[in-house]
């Protein structure tokens, strides 16, 4: 029985072993590091680090943005802070409660983890429901994980850590408790998934293309000199705001246009993709979900309640 037990330990713990992030920082601006993830959708190739996560060193200590999908991502991002800096981590900032940005968070456990109040609640409602999705499309990446709740409620301001001023931005397009946070130093804008960029947008909490579309128009209008999406490349230029807007422009009007015309929902995931959006990562995959999710909106706007005249 002892040799069974053996063999199957040398078969399985070489494959856990390999279950590396290899998270390699990038220096973008003064004292901020990125790590950035693959625009592929989740998978068990990646590990679920499809996601842009970030950690600015100020004088206090080490600030970080967002956690990553996993406790095993978020222990490899202690690593690669620990490995960049001697300074302590001192905050977690989470930009959202979608698992990718926030199920490292067993990983910084031992420090405020800050989020809006809208956040915590979408997590604590959909967390573990997440959290077992995610095993299920990323294998043993996911093991040891579970839902660890924000510990601290962000205010929408400026919160200064030592020589950093990050100002808090409470805003709404993407999940309706999204956060984007500008370092006032460095011009730095850690978008959350507000911005994606040359990968499609998600969209199943969001509460209108038209709140996004606003949100937009807010953040392109800071003082930014980097952006950092959730998803994408960084940029020093507006074309991820430019591509967002374009996006979301064309989607909402693909809706309303197919309301209009009485068209189902099978009719509109079959719709051209415009030939400008080519090089967006899962155009096709993101439009059937996000015409799933939002198209009964804009079906329902259309509707004329066949008892709307009866009293007249």
């Amino acid at each position: 029985m002892r040799w069974i037990l053996l063999m199957v330990l040398s078969v399985s713990l070489p494959a856990l072993a390999d279950l590396d992030y290899s998270l390699k920082p990038r220096q973008i601006a003064q004292d901020t590091w990125v790590l950035e993830g693959s625009t592929d959708n989740f998978a068990k190739a990646n590990g679920g680090n499809i996601v842009n996560t970030a950690f600015i060193v100020t004088e206090l200590g080490v600030v970080v943005i967002d956690s990553g999908p996993s406790k095993r991502y978020g222990e490899a991002m202690r690593k690669a802070i620990a490995a960049t800096t001697d300074k302590p981590v001192i905050q977690l900032l989470l930009t959202h409660h979608h698992p990718d940005h926030v199920l490292g968070n067993q990983a910084f456990s031992d420090v405020p983890i800050g989020a809006l109040a809208g956040t915590t609640e979408l997590l604590h409602q959909q967390g573990d429901a997440m959290a077992e999705n995610l095993y299920r499309m990323v294998g043993d990446w996911m093991r040891g994980t579970e839902v660890v709740l924000p510990t601290q409620v962000l205010i929408p301001g400026v919160k200064s850590f030592g020589n950093h001023d990050l100002r808090l931005l409470s805003l709404g397009g993407h999940t309706g408790a999204d956060l984007a946070i500008l370092d006032q130093q460095t011009g730095v804008l850690f978008a959350g998934d507000l911005v994606f960029y040359q990968r499609a947008l998600t969209t199943p909490n969001s509460p209108g293309l038209s709140v996004w579309l606003a949100d937009i128009a807010t953040l392109q209008g800071l003082p930014w000199t980097q952006v950092v999406p959730g998803h994408g490349p960084v940029s020093s230029d507006p074309q991820p705001f430019e591509q967002m807007r374009d996006y979301l422009s064309w989607l909402d009007q693909l809706m309303r246009d197919g309301a209009a015309n009485g068209s189902d929902m099978a009719e509109m995931i079959r719709s051209p993709i415009p030939e400008r959006f080519a090089s967006v990562n899962l155009s096709r995959y993101e439009l059937i979900r996000s015409i799933s999710h939002l198209y009964p909106r804009y079906e329902r706007e259309r509707m004329t309640r066949v008892d709307s005249n009866a009293n007249n």
